[in-house]
């Protein structure tokens, strides 16, 4: 067979060049583990999430609105924190926190409830209903993916509750943070 005729090669040629590109490249990437094979749905490891002491970053917050620092079951791992601005003229005060299985965050605002909604969630759908939780009603908004967004005023702050947490988890937080 001559060098230079391509017709010539076949399937098992084509297998044998495949097999040989595998090999050169599979071999780094297996001896400096760079890759990993997880079939099925990503897995969130909570040891490796950052963790946040959520109880000081609340304690310490600047606002202009007083900051409530709800008392969480020692299960929930805090994970993050962070304030900022929601325009045209609120502020916002986060704290998250990682359930035994799911991911849970209260936002603290004097923004206006469509403002706040919309720059939390990323839309302002039609509210779903309304729950009452230790005698203040939260009224329940659609959330970002499957999640749900809680919203209640309590003595002048804006409360809104989001995550992908069970129901048992929001009226959990819903009274810690208001009681």
């Amino acid at each position: 067979m001559a060098p230079g005729n391509r017709l010539t090669h076949g399937p098992r040629d084509i297998l044998l060049s495949l097999l040989a590109l595998l090999l050169i490249v599979g071999t780094p990437l297996l001896l400096t583990r760079a890759c990993t094979f997880s079939p099925g749905a990503p897995q969130a490891d909570p040891a490796s999430a950052p963790r946040v002491d959520v109880t000081a970053g609340l304690s310490r917050a600047q606002a202009p609105f007083r900051v409530r620092v709800p008392s969480v079951p020692a299960a929930w791992q805090g994970n993050s924190y962070s304030s900022g601005r929601v325009d045209p003229n609120g502020r916002v005060v986060r704290a998250g926190w990682l359930t035994p299985e799911h991911f849970i965050q209260l936002s603290q605002s004097d923004a206006e409830l469509t403002d706040l909604v919309s720059a939390e969630v990323g839309t302002l759908g039609l509210a779903k209903e309304a729950v009452t939780v230790d005698g203040t009603q939260w009224t329940v908004f659609p959330g970002r993916r499957d999640e749900l967004a809680w919203v209640a005023d309590v003595s002048g702050v804006r409360l809104l509750i989001t995550g992908n947490a069970t129901d048992a988890d929001f009226r959990l937080l819903a009274a810690a943070a208001t009681g």
